[in-house]
């Protein structure tokens, strides 16, 4: 399986590492990043298969917010999973974001167990 990780901390970067370190060492998940929308509109352009691939995107985000990356990753890539993490859990951004056709919504701090199951 593949990641592709959207959050404009950087920090996020070396927890996915840390937290799926065994996952990754094995190969059984291959994890990208990207700091902001944009970023992985032009990452998700490069990949040849998407098969096995899922975007896990936070909301507030320079250039291009989640729910922007969302609709377009829907318009492009309607078959893709998307999954939302935001530190903001309120109803409203839950509600555009499920109507946009994210598969799952998780809040900040990512519980890395519920979402290695949702994952498997």
């Amino acid at each position: 399986m593949k990641l592709l990780v959207v959050d404009d901390e950087s920090d996020v970067q070396f927890l996915f590492q840390q937290k799926f370190r065994k996952e990754i060492k094995s190969g059984e998940i291959e994890i990208e990043y990207a700091l902001n929308g944009a970023t992985a509109l032009r990452l998700l352009e490069s990949f040849e298969n998407m098969a096995d691939l899922l975007v896990l995107t936070d909301l507030n985000m320079p250039e291009m917010n989640g729910i922007e990356l969302l609709r377009e990753i829907k318009t492009r890539y309607p078959e893709l999973k998307v999954f939302i993490i935001t530190a903001y859990g309120d109803e409203e951004n839950f509600s555009i974001t499920k109507s946009l056709g994210a598969a799952d919504y998780f809040t900040k701090p990512i519980q890395f167990d519920l979402l290695k199951k949702k994952l498997s």
